[in-house]
């Protein structure tokens, strides 16, 4: 059987290729999607983890996490909590570096937690104004080395250090003063966001519940899931997933489908034979349906190749390589061979039918 599936699928070479090339590219746009939103997901879960931090507090309602304003003063609020060990405020300086407007310069107050796990590399910390410190991504991406100089929304701050945190999100943006991130946005006291490091023995998900219920307006978030689905980028990406999905399986369904019809068509004295040597009707339905499948596997095997390979380009036009590393999973690699698959079944479902809808001495007669 395996054998004369790839034999019928060999005799139409161009029709082959054609319909496995449609299905790969419908493949190929998915893969890369959904290894964007799976890098987008990682950077989410750095955001939330700034300085090492258990999980951080949002202001609710806006459309993207770092769109967030709260008071300073939520902080010192938040270390009163017998849950809380230590609270600091974060503000997020969002398209500060014009060489490369994703960086993000987080504000930091120098004695916080988040400042103090700061690793330095090469420099030292700042020691007076107008001072930051590089993450090592984003000072390998611009050449800049301590003693250097780095503008900030324009204006220039000399380079105190390079530091290394782990965090992606982190490694590729700048740190300055609290006090000076705040004068430079207009902030007055305000900040982006509270990063939260929860006491000893105390359980994640029921500190996440307490601080909901104590902070009204905010939004607490812990976990990667609960970033991407606060930011509006994320379900973006999400939403288009889903509707590259449907439309791979529609488009490339249609496609398998008119193939196969097609070849039915012109083998129907082939399939007459076959009926009339013995073979049963749903034999010679799986014979339609395995070529409609082993079609739509090739052609999804290499939109797989293509998606990995063309995952870096959507990042870079999507404007967020410095932030956002695609990620390919095995998860990634399943979905796309399921819907490949999807797509074999949907679309031979109709030809296997066509196939076994005429008896033998009919097709036969017809030849």
């Amino acid at each position: 059987m395996v054998n004369l599936v790839f034999t019928n699928l060999a005799r139409h070479k161009a029709r082959t290729a054609a319909t496995a090339i449609g299905i790969a590219l419908g493949v190929a746009t998915i893969v890369a999607l959904l290894s964007v939103g799976a890098g987008l997901k990682k950077t989410a879960g750095g955001l939330v983890h700034l300085g090492q931090a258990d999980l951080g507090i949002f202001q609710s309602g806006v459309s993207d996490p770092t769109a967030s304003v709260l008071p300073t003063s939520l902080a010192q609020r938040l270390e009163r909590r017998p849950d809380v060990d230590r609270a600091t405020p974060l503000l997020l300086v969002i398209e500060g570096v014009r060489q490369d407007p994703a960086a993000i310069v987080f504000g930091m107050d120098p004695n916080g937690f988040a400042s103090r796990r700061l690793v330095l590399t090469q420099g030292a910390r700042p020691s007076g104004p107008r001072q930051v410190l590089v993450g090592d991504g984003l000072a390998r991406e611009l050449g800049v080395r301590p003693g250097g100089t780095l503008k900030v929304k324009g204006r220039p701050f000399t380079v105190a250090g390079i530091y290394h945190s782990g965090v992606f999100f982190e490694d590729s943006g700048a740190v300055m003063n609290l006090g000076e991130a705040q004068r430079l946005e207009h902030r007055g006291k305000d900040a982006t966001t509270i990063a939260v490091q929860l006491a000893p023995d105390v359980h994640h998900a029921t500190a996440e519940r307490a601080l909901r219920r104590a902070l009204p307006g905010t939004q607490v978030i812990g976990t990667a899931d609960d970033a991407a689905r606060a930011g509006a980028n994320g379900e973006l990406i999400g939403k288009t997933e889903t509707i590259i999905a449907a439309l791979a399986l529609i488009v490339g369904g249609l496609g398998v489908t008119n193939t196969m019809a097609m070849a039915v068509l012109e083998r129907q004295r082939e399939l007459a034979l076959l009926s009339a040597v013995g073979w049963k009707r749903l034999r010679v339905a799986v014979l339609v349906l395995s070529e409609g499948v082993a079609t739509s596997v090739l052609g999804a095997g290499l939109g797989l190749l293509l998606g990995v390979l063309g995952a870096g380009g959507l990042n870079d036009a999507l404007g967020v390589s410095s932030v956002v590393t695609p990620s390919v999973t095995p998860w990634t690699i399943g979905q796309a061979l399921l819907i490949g698959v999807a797509i074999g079944v949907l679309g031979g479902l109709y030809p296997a039918w066509r196939g076994t809808s005429v008896s033998s001495a009919a097709l036969l007669g017809g030849a």
